[in-house]
């Protein structure tokens, strides 16, 4: 194996990354993407894909598989931590996750979406084009406006369809030419348990699934409070034993105002 040299000179500055958390966030901000270990045991891990099997079930039973099927929904489970499962809100405000989310993002930010994502065996599915998680946006920003974070609840593999990723493409407007997208893209393998982090505007895609079983994750999507959720989250979900910490991160803080009067009532010294 060739030795990649760590010397250098007439360097005046450069990233300091002692930690793993470090060295992950400065690849999100220099590549756009980073794989991050979630920190849970192997009896976690089968509780969170028992709590996904479970919810996706309860979902296609309320909402109806052909209603699913005729709105391109059939392989997303919308807002699962609203479902009342304690796993995905526990997802949610995973400690690791946190902690790079505020080395990434700078002030506060509160979770737009969540998502189960089912990429199934030999057929399309709507996370299989390329997108920005921001999508029909064209601009660049010097710091991440919004972090997403796809959590493995199987192993992303380069047979089942792993993300694929577009590295640096958060630094560009426009998305590049078919030649370029072939000649750069990257597969992201990642182990059951991980979070595959990524900026916002960083173009990416499911890939196609050669095998003969479900690929499931679970994606979250942070962004600075402008943002409005996708789905209104403190309107579906109980208050209570939230942490003033969890309350902030899930909007219950943020939420849009009625009336001037209401406004009022939340700002300091009322």
């Amino acid at each position: 194996m060739t030795t990649i040299p760590t010397a250098s000179y007439g360097i005046l500055q450069q990233h300091r990354c002692d930690f793993a958390l470090d060295e992950a966030a400065e690849q999100v901000k220099n590549l756009g993407y980073a794989v991050l270990d979630a920190g849970y045991t192997a009896d976690e891990l089968r509780g969170i894909s028992e709590e996904f099997n479970r919810t996706r079930a309860s979902y296609v039973e309320t909402h109806g598989e052909s209603r699913l099927k005729s709105l391109n929904e059939f392989h997303t489970i919308r807002s699962p931590l609203t479902h009342g499962g304690a796993a995905f809100l526990n997802l949610a405000l995973n400690e690791n996750l946190l902690s790079i989310l505020k080395k990434l993002i700078a002030g506060r930010f509160i979770l737009n979406q969540q998502n189960g994502i089912i990429n199934p065996p030999q057929e399309d599915y709507n996370q299989g084009v390329w997108h920005r998680d921001l999508p029909y946006q064209h601009f660049v920003s010097s710091q991440p406006l919004a972090i997403n974070a796809l959590f493995c609840v199987d192993d992303f593999t380069f047979e089942n369809g792993a993300t694929f990723v577009l590295p640096a493409s958060h630094k560009a407007e426009a998305f590049p030419s078919a030649n370029y997208v072939q000649r750069s893209a990257v597969q992201v393998a990642a182990k059951a348990g991980s979070f595959i982090l990524l900026d916002c505007m960083v173009f990416h895609t499911g890939g196609f699934n050669a095998t003969t079983k479900a690929r499931r994750a679970i994606n979250h999507l942070y962004n600075i409070p402008f943002f409005k959720q996708q789905i209104n989250i403190p309107m579906n979900i109980n208050i209570t034993k939230l942490s003033d910490e969890a309350k902030n991160i899930l909007g219950f803080n943020y939420i849009e105002h009625n009336s001037v009067a209401q406004y009022l009532s939340t700002r300091l010294g009322k």
